[in-house]
């Protein structure tokens, strides 16, 4: 390109784009949802254009949080949801209910009674000497269980499968001696 000898970039006038513009993405439904006016499913992985938006005056950790606004394949109801990255997943706004979700669930009860244990810990150096004590004892259940697999399956190991197939030759041909007879 040429730039001519008295160009000045300063003086290229600057686009005045809002701050909350919104942007057309190409998106996959992070998770199955229900829609609250027609009731159908939507699954986790359909495709959507959806508009995207910065959400103002929300920020986590310096990370912007962004809402998506996606049309229901029925009805065209608008559905929203927002981006959560404290919990690394999504929001449901309104539009729509998000499915249950057990693994979620499982996952914040362990997350709590995790929580709880560490805060008796901390309180009640007895509740540390137990809890490890607790945990010896389980490793050493696991670890009895475990070699009675071995064991179990080193027994299954010794059985010859050579003989079983010549026992199984002879069984046959022991068949077709009396189809001929």
């Amino acid at each position: 390109k040429y730039y001519p000898p008295d160009f000045d970039p300063a003086k290229i006038p600057k686009l005045k784009l809002p701050k909350d513009r919104q942007y057309v993405v190409r998106l996959m439904a992070p998770f199955n949802m229900r829609c609250k006016t027609c009731g159908e499913y939507i699954y986790k992985g359909k495709k959507f254009n959806a508009r995207k938006e910065t959400v103002q005056n929300e920020v986590y950790l310096g990370l912007p949080i962004f809402r998506f606004y996606i049309k229901c394949t029925r009805c065209l109801a608008e559905i929203t949801f927002k981006t959560d990255p404290e919990n690394t997943d999504y929001t449901m706004e309104h539009g729509a209910t998000r499915n249950f979700q057990a693994e979620k669930l499982l996952e914040e009860e362990e997350k709590r009674l995790q929580k709880e244990r560490e805060e008796e810990e901390l309180n009640n150096p007895m509740k540390v000497l137990e809890n490890r004590t607790k945990d010896s004892k389980l490793e050493m259940e696991v670890l009895e269980n475990l070699q009675e697999l071995k064991e179990l399956n080193q027994r299954q190991a010794n059985v010859d499968f050579e003989a079983m197939l010549k026992q199984y030759k002879e069984y046959e041909e022991e068949q077709k001696r009396r189809e001929q007879e």
